[in-house]
């Protein structure tokens, strides 16, 4: 039997920042200024991400390039490491990411690439909450409840088969 079978997901909209709660605002500052910190001579996309743990802590992160493409880090992978290394008991509860070229923020909203996904997911998995994605473009924003509506289809523990503590 062959069934046909729809992923959608639901997001919310901000049309103005005045809209939005004083917390996303501060992450959404946060990484916009953690963008201007990127290394990106080679895409001149610069990309910041800030994770805001349930302490209140903001760790923040910035894509770094290389010329040995693809071996850099993208902004969301940098805060993540940064957050588990440095508080690793401190369960991540949001993450705000904001792109820019030439010193200007984009009009699109920057989208985390699959391995961010990956590891926004595993974050969840780990920590046993969803972390609330916030996408910061030049005029509007995206928030989004969990990575599920970003990677329905999650690679999990379950799929490698083996037993993990």
């Amino acid at each position: 039997m062959i069934r046909t079978k729809n992923i959608s997901f639901s997001y919310t909209e901000y049309e103005k920042t005045e809209e939005l709660d004083s917390d996303d605002m501060e992450l959404i500052i946060a990484a916009r200024e953690a963008a201007l910190n990127a290394y990106a001579p080679y895409s001149e996309f610069k990309v910041g991400a800030a994770v805001r743990l349930e302490s209140g802590i903001i760790v923040r992160g910035a894509n770094v390039e290389n010329a040995a493409f693809p071996s850099g880090i993208c902004a969301e992978r940098s805060a993540l490491s940064n957050s588990i290394s440095n508080h690793p008991k401190d369960k991540p509860i949001a993450i705000a990411i904001a792109s820019m070229t030439e010193e200007e923020l984009t009009d699109g909203f920057p989208s985390p690439c699959g391995s961010c996904r990956q590891v926004i997911a595993e974050e969840e998995s780990r920590t046993g909450n969803n972390i609330k994605i916030i996408l910061s473009g030049k005029n509007k924003t995206q928030i989004i409840d969990g990575i599920s509506s970003l990677l329905p289809l999650q690679f999990k523990r379950k799929n490698l088969q083996i037993n993990l503590p």
